[in-house]
């Protein structure tokens, strides 16, 4: 777990930025970075170490700049374990995060809606998760512990920051979306690819669910444990098919694409305004120690990136393979 550091120490030697505030971008959801203005950006095949995207939707690109006059780093497009990638690899751009000053981390995400409440359209604010891979022991913190990110044994009962995401439904007053943004509720994190089946859509309904996805968790869990702060928002692309729902009503990653694209330009209106609400906020938590990248090694990054274009081949051979 500790490429994050190599990645970091290439970042920081070729920006000109020190961001506080870091943002990722959900599918479809990558026109966020538009908010920012004199942006330098980094394709990910440009950045040694550093993982390839390969959903539809996805740029593939870390794009840092000012964000409502703060020094800010977006993710366009992030990693998934479907891809072929471990869940400590999708945590990894957090680290980085982490090592070049980030104090909080906008998560935003395309979700299926289990809330029967909430409709296509609707933002929910996440105040908690319920993953079902950590339950079979499959999550970014198994394995070492690096001390100097955070603890063994994090608690996850605020990972979610309770003032900050009343900031997110204020922000909404404030721009008149309140029609459509949700105050609080709770993500299910499935691994993917496939979409859920009607039992388990039931389950995780029953469980407390309002929305389902195959991202996010990893990235909260690996934000929180190194002390950055959460800010997460889902946007409900399609209703999860329950029993008695026909077969027309199945979710698809197109319908996914349709539904963000009707939304972006609200989202970007909303990040903005909770940037500017959050500020103070934000500027009064101290920063986090910084990590010491003394000691990189250039040459430390090979085994990654060998697994990286690995994982890139994988997927390619699936998606040709349906082609045929």
């Amino acid at each position: 777990m500790t490429e994050y550091r190599e990645v970091a120490a290439f970042l920081k030697a070729k920006s000109k930025y020190n961001p506080k505030i870091g943002i990722i971008c959900g599918s479809g959801l990558s026109e966020l970075s538009k908010t920012m203005t004199e942006t330098q950006t980094f394709k990910y095949s440009e950045i040694p170490g550093f993982p390839m995207s390969t959903v539809q939707g996805h740029k593939g690109e870390l794009v840092f700049g000012m964000l409502e006059g703060v020094e800010a780093v977006c993710l366009r497009g992030r990693f998934h374990s479907y891809e072929g990638y471990s869940m400590d690899l999708c945590a990894l751009p957090v680290r980085v995060m982490r090592c070049l000053g980030v104090k909080l981390v906008v998560v935003t995400n395309a979700a299926g809606g289990l809330n029967p409440n909430n409709n296509v359209g609707d933002v929910v604010t996440i105040t908690d998760h319920f993953a079902i891979p950590n339950l079979g022991g499959k999550n970014c913190l198994v394995g070492h512990n690096d001390a100097e990110l955070g603890p063994r044994f994090p608690p996850m009962s605020n990972a979610y920051d309770e003032k900050l995401s009343g900031i997110v439904y204020s922000a909404a007053e404030a721009l008149g979306f309140t029609d459509f943004v949700r105050p609080s509720g709770t993500y299910c994190f499935v691994s993917g690819p496939m979409y859920e089946t009607m039992a388990e859509a039931k389950f995780l309904r029953s469980v407390g669910g309002d929305a389902v996805g195959m991202s996010t968790v990893p990235e909260v869990v690996a934000a929180h444990h190194c002390g950055i702060k959460v800010i997460c928002l889902s946007l409900i692309t399609n209703k999860v098919v329950m029993p008695g729902d026909s077969d027309t009503e199945a979710a698809s990653h197109a319908e996914v694409l349709e539904a963000v694209q009707k939304r972006s330009t609200q989202i970007q209106e909303l990040v903005k305004k909770v940037v500017v609400e959050s500020r103070s906020y934000v500027d009064g938590i101290p920063d986090l120690p910084p990590i010491d990248l003394s000691k990189v090694k250039s040459g430390s990054l090979k085994g990654r990136w060998a697994f990286a274009v690995a994982a890139l081949v994988a997927t390619a051979a699936v998606v040709l393979a349906r082609k045929k």
